[in-house]
């Protein structure tokens, strides 16, 4: 039964539906914005996008790149804009769930937290693992929940849109042609990197490539630096509560956790099946024999068809009665310990039900809270420490000639960073603020100290640059190995034209296939029988076959393409067999009906979206979109 539940809020559909979302996202574009001013970036019917919000979603766009430094203008402003177009878009279906009155209640918002297997321990759920998996994700509790409680909003809208999908049958049998379409082709495919390793290189070629470009070949721009820096959450971790004012905190706070009374319970499920007064009566037929003396968790094992609890001796753990409502959750908080009761209907069939236990309500003990009060203690005292190491290091630079004398009037870390660029560098990423404060004339030439530096709300810092590595070319030697690389691959490349060119017009005079390959060193694979799902083939040699018009009767087609490692292969098509559902197993057909219909239900879905946009009032803020983009 548990495991039902779990599976109403995940499944194929929604695999199927970030796919297709992650394709509209390749059309749009990906947004991409860096902001410091305040303001908004869009309206949405009233609802402001914040600048500040926007600048968040960019960044972490942005960081998915490794090379987001070296990203050409025109990709940086495609990032911007669609950043703010699938903001946008979260908006207006969070207005429209807001609007309709979609509702999800504490208690299925404590249900789906408490059965998540990271914060249980021997199946139990155990807060002090919670409190700890946020503080490790830099998290409140109130954020994540809210966050939970919007994905489970947005899922109540998914799931009743793909409930109204349908595939008319034409479309069915359709899609099963296509899918098990059998193609028998040949391939011969010409290894690049084989023959690159055939190609000779001279020296005075070497050389001539590296003359002929003047303007590749730069190192960029670095700096090197030292920096102080103040962590908010370094500070927090390093920061000891003692359990004299842990338990103060506690009692002064122990309002605030109570809980209800909770039950300790096992369970045997016996769904309906085909015949209800059969599974009834076996379920009556259990109890007795558990009342005979039977073990419960033995039965259980056996005959409870609940997969997440049946491994368990049919243990439902420790629930409160808002996580379990209906029939079974009124038989077990009507019950007294060690109680047995039979059959309790409900709507996933019967159940046999033991009371194992009942823990009293009232307040939490402080272990199972522990980690929340020392969260919320060293976040009220990190503040004040903070604020003081920033007076201390503004008090300290101005008799300070390096950092080093900072440091020791501070207590912080003296910490490096070398080869940071106008694109940023590690442990800063494209931090703007960084970036502009590093490469200040004053910083960067007359070697001052810079002010206190706002990397975000959690860092501040203090750099001092060491040295200056302006932008040079690098010598011959650095780069021989790439220039070499180059000239193979080109004349590679230009061997393999030549080939897969002889070797078409070869097919093309009616020569033997396989003959023509080992003659112009092409690995061969004759007569080979593809479907579309075929592993082991080339993903775009086994696209390209399919995309290949049908042969001709006794004229097979002739077709070549790149293939996904940058080889080229040529093929012949020799015949095709559109697939016949009949011969395909029923549990395969069944498969493939319920991944056509949540394909169909995705594509609902993101239309109803697209809808929904249309019909919104939007305004966006062109001049923010314009802004001049920096690297992060």
């Amino acid at each position: 039964m548990l495991q039902h539940i779990r599976e109403r809020f995940t499944g194929v559909f929604a695999i199927t539906l970030l796919g297709m979302l992650a394709v509209s996202f390749i059309f749009f574009g990906i947004g991409n914005f860096t902001f410091l001013s305040g303001g908004h970036a869009a309206t949405v019917d009233g609802v402001d996008i914040s600048a500040s919000q926007l600048e968040f979603a960019y960044q972490n766009q942005l960081l998915q790149y490794s090379d987001y430094g070296n990203l050409p203008a025109e990709t940086r402003q495609a990032l911007k804009s669609n950043t703010l177009e699938r903001m946008i878009r979260e908006t207006v279906v969070d207005l429209y769930i807001r609007n309709e009155g979609f509702r999800v209640g504490d208690d299925q918002i404590a249900a789906l937290i408490q059965s998540a297997p990271e914060f249980q321990e021997n199946g139990v759920f155990k807060k002090e693992l919670y409190y700890n998996w946020l503080d490790q994700t830099v998290q409140t509790a109130r954020s994540f929940e809210a966050s939970q409680r919007q994905g489970l909003r947005l899922s109540q809208l998914q799931r009743g849109i793909a409930a109204t999908a349908f595939v008319t049958p034409s479309e069915y049998r359709r899609y099963l042609n296509l899918l098990f379409e059998q193609r028998q082709a040949s391939i011969a495919t010409f290894d690049i990197a084989a023959l690159a390793e055939t190609v000779v290189v001279r020296d005075e070629d070497v050389q001539a490539y590296y003359d002929a470009r003047p303007d590749d070949f730069r190192a960029p721009e670095t700096v090197d630096f030292q920096y102080v820096e103040i962590n908010r959450q370094q500070l927090a971790a390093d920061m000891n509560i003692s359990d004299d004012v842990l338990q103060e905190y506690y009692e002064d706070n122990s309002g605030r956790f109570r809980q209800d009374e909770r039950r300790q319970a096992s369970h045997i499920l016996i769904p309906f099946g085909d015949d209800e007064a059969a599974a009834e009566e076996e379920a009556r037929a259990l109890t007795a024999r558990i009342e005979a003396g039977e073990p419960f968790a033995d039965l259980a094992r056996q005959y409870s068809k609940d997969g997440g609890t049946a491994n368990q001796g049919g243990s439902l753990g420790t629930v409160m009665q808002s996580q379990m409502p209906g029939a079974l959750g009124d038989a077990i908080f009507s019950m007294d310990k060690s109680e047995l009761r039979g059959p309790v209907r409900t709507e996933f069939g019967f159940h046999v039900v033991r009371l194992d236990d009942i823990v009293t309500g009232g307040p939490l003990p402080l272990d199972e809270v522990r980690a929340e009060l020392l969260q919320e203690l060293r976040s009220q005292s990190v503040e004040g420490q903070f604020q003081q190491l920033e007076r201390q290091l503004s008090d300290a630079l101005f008799d300070a000639a390096d950092l080093a004398s900072v440091a020791a009037a501070t207590g912080l870390e003296v910490k490096t960073v070398t080869g940071f660029t106008r694109s940023g560098g590690e442990p800063f990423g494209g931090n703007q603020a960084v970036i502009d404060a590093t490469f200040d004339p004053l910083v960067l030439n007359e070697r001052q100290i810079s002010d206190i530096i706002e990397v975000d709300a959690n860092r501040s810092l203090m750099i001092h640059v060491t040295d200056h590595h302006p932008e040079a070319r690098r010598a011959l030697e650095e780069v021989r190995d790439d220039i070499v690389f180059a000239l193979q691959s080109d004349r590679a490349l230009n061997m393999i034209v030549d080939r897969s060119r002889r070797l078409r017009e070869a097919l093309e005079e009616g020569r033997d296939f396989a003959s023509m390959s080992a003659e112009l060193e092409a690995t061969f694979e004759p007569n080979m029988s593809l479907t579309r799902i075929t592993e082991g083939v080339d993903r775009a040699v086994l696209d390209a076959i399919f995309r290949a018009k049908k042969p001709s009767p006794g004229k097979a087609r002739l077709g070549s393409t790149t293939t996904t490692t940058g080889d080229y292969a040529v093929f012949t098509l020799n015949a095709v067999t559109p697939g016949r559902p009949e011969t395909i197993p029923l549990e395969e057909r069944d498969l493939r009906k319920e991944e056509l219909q949540n394909t169909a239900g995705a594509a609902d879905y993101v239309a109803f979206v697209n809808e929904l946009t249309r019909h919104s009032d939007i305004e966006r803020n062109e001049d923010a979109i314009s802004e001049q983009d920096f690297p992060l």
